[in-house]
């Protein structure tokens, strides 16, 4: 830090120091609402699909194409948004994101036929693929370091709480004003949402800092923080920029000497985690009526999995304290272990719910976990870049995970083994994050988070 001049101020010591502030507080408001309407539209389609089938005459095949619309939507959201907001700013293009899924959910209400449904389910798809990595990064990037994680992890937990709160209203709205209204309400909400952003949420003063804004903008945010920033008249940031290409952004940075063998074990770890995901979310109430369990007890033991994700809380305060990586590999061997277990213990009806909610709990958090650790390992000018990548690479895991259960049922695999094939993706995911970590550790100037 010696060479700043006394009237230099370097933003993120500036971050650490302070305690975090009710503006933080309401950028972490702001960036978990967002997250939850996520959630909330992207579940939305599940809770109708039933009034669909029923109101249009249709079977269950004819619903695979709108089912599917949103992943494909939501993976070229991800892949589009982070490279604009590294060159256009968090702040644009998550206004911009939050107006298409908006937008597109308030026309789907008024669908008069599958065909309309499905293209509006992929456009909405792309604004939510859009708004989740960048909300991941522009809260990570107001968050002091000792805390990054933990923060950024708790926000994410907007996800899975928008997706529950979903089903809740779906099934008391349903029946009053039918499933339109799941719909009308998705895209009604996030226009309050817009208004709130276009007054409250800043531009990431990182980002600002390292793409040369006029001093007055970043002094603007800053003082939000703690006054003391009026009385600086420069803005700087030291952060590492290790590897050639960092400077040029987006892609620079993701494929730089430095980053690109993260950036692929990273991708590799996303996309294995949602491949169990999807695969047991889609399969497992099948799965489980096949192995004799009653049709409503299958469903209601297979509705347990994905409500796990606040101990990604805990998991933020660990990576927080510890070596991320380690910690987040940890928790992919304890869900493989976990998702094993699941095939084991079919015939025992309590031990089996105790054990899918288990490897729920763990799945979800260490999946969670990993948008926290890309926001901590790439710099600001590829920050949106490096998250956005990940969660989109990673939504081709999730369209992978629907088609291999297919395909190991198609090969009479044994209940055991089709659980035993989808543990194999958690063992995958935790050695990438060894290997990276391993390889980060070996090159200098670079963190192992």
């Amino acid at each position: 830090m010696s060479d700043l001049s006394e009237q230099d101020l370097d933003v993120q010591a500036f971050i650490n120091r302070h305690p975090f502030s009710p503006f933080q507080w309401l950028v972490f408001a702001t960036c978990f609402f967002i997250v939850l309407m996520d959630g909330f539209d992207t579940a939305a389609i599940g809770f109708i699909a039933p009034s669909l089938l029923k109101e249009w005459g249709l079977g269950k095949p004819a619903l695979a194409p709108v089912l599917s619309a949103a992943l494909f939507g939501l993976a070229a959201g991800a892949l589009i948004a982070g490279p604009l907001a590294d060159r256009l700013g968090r702040r644009l293009v998550l206004m911009v994101s939050v107006l298409v899924f908006g937008l597109a959910c308030a026309a789907s209400s008024m669908a008069g036929g599958l065909d309309a449904l499905t293209v509006l389910r992929f456009v909405t798809g792309i604004g939510l693929g859009a708004a989740m990595p960048n909300a991941v990064t522009l809260i990570s990037e107001f968050c002091p370091d000792g805390r990054r994680a933990v923060i950024t992890n708790a926000m994410f937990c907007g996800f899975p709480l928008g997706a529950a709160c979903g089903g809740f209203l779906a099934a008391w709205m349903i029946p009053h004003w039918g499933w339109r209204s799941v719909l009308a309400l998705g895209g009604v909400a996030p226009f309050a949402l817009l208004l709130l952003m276009a007054f409250t949420l800043p531009e990431s003063v990182r980002l600002m800092v390292a793409r040369g804004d006029p001093a007055a903008r970043i002094r603007a945010v800053l003082r939000r923080i703690h006054a003391s920033a009026a009385d600086y008249t420069h803005y700087v940031t030291s952060e590492r920029q290790s590897g050639q290409g960092t400077q040029s952004g987006g892609f620079g940075v993701l494929f730089a000497p430095s980053y690109a063998f993260g950036t692929l074990m990273l991708w590799l770890a996303y996309f294995m985690g949602l491949v169990i995901f999807y695969a047991l979310v889609n399969w497992m109430p099948i799965l489980f009526k096949d192995a004799g369990l009653a049709p409503r007890t299958a469903t209601l033991i297979a509705a347990l999995f994905p409500l796990g994700g606040v101990g990604a809380i805990l998991f933020g305060w660990l990576m927080d304290r510890y070596d991320a990586n380690r910690i987040i590999a940890i928790g992919f061997a304890l869900t493989a272990a976990a998702v094993f277990m699941i095939g084991q213990v079919a015939g025992n009806v309590g031990l089996l719910t105790l054990t899918v909610f288990v490897a729920g709990t763990l799945m979800n958090t260490a999946q969670s976990s990993l948008p926290a650790l890309a926001a901590g390992y790439y710099p600001t000018p590829g920050r949106a870049t490096g998250v956005a990548w990940m969660l989109g690479i990673g939504r081709f895991g999730g369209i992978a995970g629907s088609f291999l259960v297919a395909e190991l049922s198609r090969r009479q695999l044994a209940f055991s083994q089709v659980f035993m094939v989808v543990a194999a993706a958690a063992l995958v995911s935790m050695a990438a994050l060894l290997v990276k970590l391993a390889v980060d550790r070996g090159r200098p100037g670079m963190s192992p988070h």
